[in-house]
């Protein structure tokens, strides 16, 4: 069995085409056949079956494929050990975030990062927040900055960076508008913008309001920050979003309004795994991290 033959198997069981595996691996159809042909041999199964055009996995081609990509995942990681050894300042670093991570913390670390590790490169990663969580479990990434930071278990490490507020985001002729600060009963009567159902930002903002004594009424959903942003500026209703969003500037049209009760605020951290080592980039990578929200805290 050929490490080869393995990932053809991988790429036509995904694609469920020969013809497509093989453009995408730049061989020839016939090789890609032979090979898979030869495996089915030596493993004295039939994994392939046809489906028309196209083949789709037998029961037992499911069971294989299942197995062998967790252990190409392992090859091509302890490959990547041993390359970061002999090089660890020409690693790539895998690293997720979120949207309400992307528009300022995300740039600040690497751009910060870079100027000392100028040959590193990244690979990023966005996803939801329970994805993330689960793309560190798995090994797809081995680092991923969340907020808030989830608890610790048995298969992730937890590092707090540090805690903000959040704040309401309303259109520019709304009549609180003008307003320094806002209870958020106040807004009890109004349309709210928020993430899809099973985004962390909509549990925390429908979680505040209910501390405040109502449910907020969605009337538009956004599944990134800067389409929540986008629909409050067009007067679509009121949003509750992190402080640190709003870096840069406040969007056009609208106010951000800080809210005095209740406080709603969140943990910004980063998550590891705790089932297996770092990359000595990363690694280097993830104690830069702490040492920056360290010094940083110290001047605040």
């Amino acid at each position: 069995m050929e490490l080869r033959q393995l990932r053809y198997f991988i790429e036509v069981a995904e694609r469920e085409h020969v013809s497509e595996a093989a453009v995408h691996l730049h061989v020839a159809q016939s090789a890609i056949s032979l090979q898979i042909s030869k495996l089915e041999t030596e493993l004295g199964v039939q994994l392939f079956e046809r489906a028309g055009r196209n083949i789709k996995l037998t029961h037992i081609g499911k069971i294989f494929l299942h197995h062998i990509k967790t252990a190409i995942k392992a090859i091509d990681y302890a490959k990547g050990q041993v390359d970061e050894y002999l090089n660890p300042e020409h690693g790539t670093i895998k690293i997720g975030y979120p949207t309400s991570l992307a528009s300022y913390l995300l740039p600040t670390i690497i751009s910060a990062y870079k100027n000392k590790q100028p040959s590193v490169s990244f690979h990023l990663h966005q996803g939801s927040y329970s994805s993330l969580i689960e793309s560190v479990k798995n090994g797809d990434i081995d680092l991923a900055l969340l907020g808030p930071v989830p608890p610790e278990d048995d298969e992730i490490n937890t590092r707090i960076l540090f805690t903000e507020n959040l704040s309401a985001l309303v259109p520019i002729n709304h009549p609180l508008a003008e307003k320094k600060s806002l209870a958020l009963s106040e807004l009890r009567n109004d349309d709210f913008v928020l993430f899809p159902a099973g985004y962390v930002l909509r549990r925390i903002a429908v979680e505040a309001c209910r501390q405040a004594g109502f449910t907020p009424k969605t009337a538009s959903e956004g599944a990134d920050m800067d389409a929540i942003k986008g629909l409050v500026s067009a007067g679509m209703g009121v949003s509750i979003l992190p402080d640190g969003t709003f870096y840069d500037s406040t969007p056009r049209f609208t106010a951000k309004i800080p809210i005095e009760a209740p406080q709603v605020r969140r943990t910004v951290g980063i998550i590891t795994p705790k089932t297996r080592e770092l990359a000595p980039s990363e690694k280097d990578f993830y104690l830069f991290i702490k040492e920056f929200f360290t010094v940083l805290e110290h001047y605040q």
